[in-house]
């Protein structure tokens, strides 16, 4: 994987690796490098750990009376999908796809969701580029980088 600092990562505990550190990481690899990255059981780890950490990064402030339900859905092998749920002020994300219809539904690959999710990409390029679509509420969507503290890497 060259130097991006990837490597060896799928061995390592992803709770103590901070935000900054793994945005960081993921600012230096190319699209193939996170695609090594996410193959196999590091995968989920992954994916788990970043929306483990959402709802801690979520800026109520920001939110106002806003409710909502974003259905997050990661394509690759397999597609996972995860849900937040954003009422009173309050952010809960959970694993899996709820019966409950969502406001705005995003669909992209693991590079891309990891390069939104780490500051390293913007939502509207990739949306343009057609690497991100977008169902539902396209305000919402549009809106959603403000809603989440991003970490700086």
């Amino acid at each position: 994987m060259g130097d991006t600092g990837l490597e060896g990562l799928e061995s390592r505990d992803f709770g103590e690796i901070t935000p900054e550190e793994f945005a960081a990481l993921v600012g230096k690899a190319s699209g193939k490098d996170i695609e090594r990255l996410m193959r196999g059981e590091t995968r989920p780890r992954v994916l788990a750990e970043i929306f483990g950490r959402l709802a801690g990064q979520f800026r109520p402030e920001q939110a106002g009376g806003l409710t909502a339900l974003i259905r997050w859905e990661i394509t690759g092998d397999p597609v996972v999908v995860y849900e937040t749920t954003i009422a009173d002020g309050k952010c809960a994300v959970a694993e899996g796809r709820s019966d409950a219809e969502p406001r705005t539904v995003l669909t992209m690959g693991d590079a891309e969701f990891l390069k939104l999710v780490s500051g390293h990409g913007s939502p509207v390029m990739m949306f343009m580029a057609r690497k991100l679509r977008v169902g539902g509420d396209m305000g919402l969507a549009s809106g959603l980088t403000r809603l989440f503290e991003i970490p700086k890497g």
